[in-house]
Order: C-alpha cells, then sequence, then structure tokens
C-alpha cells in the first residue's frame, strides 16, 4: 500500500495540513510533500543539502524531486562551479502558485464528481 493518500480522503477531514493537501491533490508521497515543504524555506538546495535537511539518503531525495518536477512543483538549475563541472539546485515553485494549482485541480476533480452524480441514471452502466 503507497502512503500517497486519496483525494478522497479529503473530503471528510475538516482540519486537513497543507502537507496532507498536497499529497492528495497531487498524488504524492508524504515524503514528496516534506521534500517541497523544505524547498520553500532553502531556495537554491542541491540535492546533498536537502538528503541532510531531510535526513534522508539521495537516491530518495532525487526520485521526491523528480516526482514534484514532473507535478510543476519544482524546477531545476544548473550552477557551474568554478572548478569546473556543475550542479543542479532545485526550488519549489513559489507557494502562491502552488496554491493556484491546487485549487484548479481541486475544481477539476470536482467538476468530475458533479458530472459523475448527473450521470447516474441516464441509463449509463450504473457505476
Amino acid at each position: 500500500m503507497s502512503d500517497s493518500p486519496d483525494i478522497e480522503e479529503l473530503v471528510g477531514n475538516e482540519d486537513p495540513s497543507f502537507q496532507h493537501v498536497l499529497a492528495c491533490v497531487f498524488g504524492v508521497q508524504d515524503h514528496e510533500s516534506r521534500t517541497y515543504l523544505v524547498l520553500l524555506d532553502n531556495p537554491g538546495s542541491t540535492v546533498a543539502e536537502l538528503a541532510e535537511t531531510l535526513d534522508r539518503d539521495r537516491s530518495n531525495v532525487n526520485r521526491s524531486l523528480s516526482t514534484l518536477l514532473d507535478k510543476g512543483l519544482a524546477e531545476r538549475r544548473r550552477r557551474l562551479l568554478d572548478p569546473g563541472g556543475y550542479v543542479y539546485q532545485y526550488t519549489a515553485t513559489p507557494l502562491p502558485e502552488a496554491k493556484e494549482m491546487l485549487h484548479a485541480a481541486l475544481e477539476e476533480w470536482v467538476e468530475n464528481v458533479h458530472e459523475a452524480i448527473d450521470g447516474f441514471g441516464d441509463g449509463g452502466d450504473g457505476d
């Protein structure tokens, strides 16, 4: 079983945390929403810095960051190093923009639920 809560879990929750809402709406796991919250407070972090702050290994942090990038909740920039080479730095999508994304996703979900309700008894499959 995944530790990613379903959006349906929000329906009966009168006081959900932002982290729980983030996890439910975007289908991310709790550790991924924690990574987002840490990024909010530490913009421009590297994987190594995040791994230390989150007390997780780098491979797990990399997977969390990949999910956040895919969901549009983080961005990655390459910073050149003086001795040569580069390192990636990660920054969370600003909170106001993330909130807008959450509202839009919830509104889409609610619209789909309304359509499903309206479709009941119309000769469909009845599911």
